[in-house]
């Protein structure tokens, strides 16, 4: 197992530089809009990509994941200029290809239903601020007052937010169509190429959200190719149900292959226990993380481990993360001690 940390899509020498001293072994660009020719051409530029793959390569750094532009309202709404995303996704995935880039991560909106919960900022140990979330506080009038702006920040534009239910099944079935039609066009690109296509569960994690529990199986159930599997974020999953529910799907998806690379945080609370959660840093939550590993090391997972949501640390700075250094250093002694 390695370690990866996310980055913007042009990653500055001195902040490349910093990892490298930090000990991290590969980067993900976690923002596909981020890509050099995104914004021009709805796709990343080739040659830009593979100056962006030399430049991580010379600080000692590899390329792990990077996140194709995003699926819109409009493609899940039919409305105009639907296919249009599909196109930028598929034309982005043959240049990761060309680029050599292992893992692709697709994202989609209205995969959640964030606007059924309420964010909070979570304090912790000497006023240190994490965040939570909670089921409580959602009343119409809050459903009310969200702008559009509000509702495509949490990737929910596509659903009817003004009911404070689920979407109905007929609504969360033309969803996952259009998610299926979508990867039938990435998967075959995924396999010419040998791309990893990991999808991220639902985040937040609420019943019957399209990667929740079930959902999430559904994708390689519908994709049996090897190169179709997860993103797997013990975070998130853990909001669903804490440590024992992440140590059952790391072995189911673990044993069959499918995990590709994961998210590695931890949380106080679930929703199954407490109807809410709170991160926290590392070693402050309710799971075992070096029982995590455990349970990773022994499917034969071999992929990178990315800290993910870093917090800060007092005095941290735009140019000084603690935060990424405690997070970095804390997985770097938990894989030391499993391989000892």
């Amino acid at each position: 197992m390695r370690v990866s940390m996310g980055c913007d899509g042009n990653p500055s020498p001195s902040f490349l530089k910093r990892y490298s001293q930090l000990g991290v072994d590969c980067v993900d660009i976690g923002e596909g809009s981020s890509l050099p020719g995104v914004k021009e051409q709805g796709y990343p530029d080739l040659d830009a990509l593979l100056d962006i793959k030399k430049r991580v390569h010379s600080w000692g750094l590899r390329l792990n994941r990077i996140t194709l532009p995003d699926v819109g309202e409009d493609y899940f709404l039919d409305r105009d200029g639907a296919e249009k995303y599909v196109e930028n996704s598929v034309n982005a995935l043959k240049v990761f290809g060309e680029a050599g880039v292992p893992i692709a991560r697709q994202r989609c909106e209205g995969d959640t239903f964030n606007h059924l919960t309420t964010f909070y900022r979570s304090v912790h140990r000497a006023g240190m601020l994490g965040a939570g979330s909670t089921l409580g506080h959602v009343t119409p009038e809050v459903l009310a007052a969200y702008t559009p702006e509000d509702l495509r920040a949490q990737r929910v534009h596509v659903w009817d937010v003004t009911s404070g239910k689920n979407p109905t099944q007929d609504e969360l079935d033309n969803w996952w169509k259009h998610f299926c039609d979508l990867y039938a066009q990435l998967v075959p690109i995924a396999e010419e190429y040998d791309v990893k296509l990991a999808m991220h569960p639902s985040d937040n994690p609420l019943p019957e959200s399209p990667f929740g529990g079930l959902g999430f199986h559904r994708i390689i159930d519908a994709f049996p190719s090897p190169n179709v599997g997860y993103l797997y974020c013990i975070g998130t999953r853990a909001e669903a149900g804490s440590e024992p529910l992440v140590l059952q799907e790391i072995n189911n998806y673990g044993r069959k292959g499918r995990i590709f690379m994961v998210h590695f945080r931890n949380v106080r609370g679930s929703f199954a226990t407490s109807g809410a959660y709170e991160e926290v840093h590392l070693d402050d939550g309710d799971m075992n993380m070096f029982h995590i590993l455990e349970a990773l090391h022994k499917v034969g997972f071999d992929g990178c481990i990315n800290p993910d949501h870093i917090f800060k640390i007092e005095g941290d700075t735009e140019d000084v993360s603690q935060g990424a250094a405690y997070s970095v250093g804390y997985i770097k002694a938990l894989l030391a001690a499993l391989y000892s």
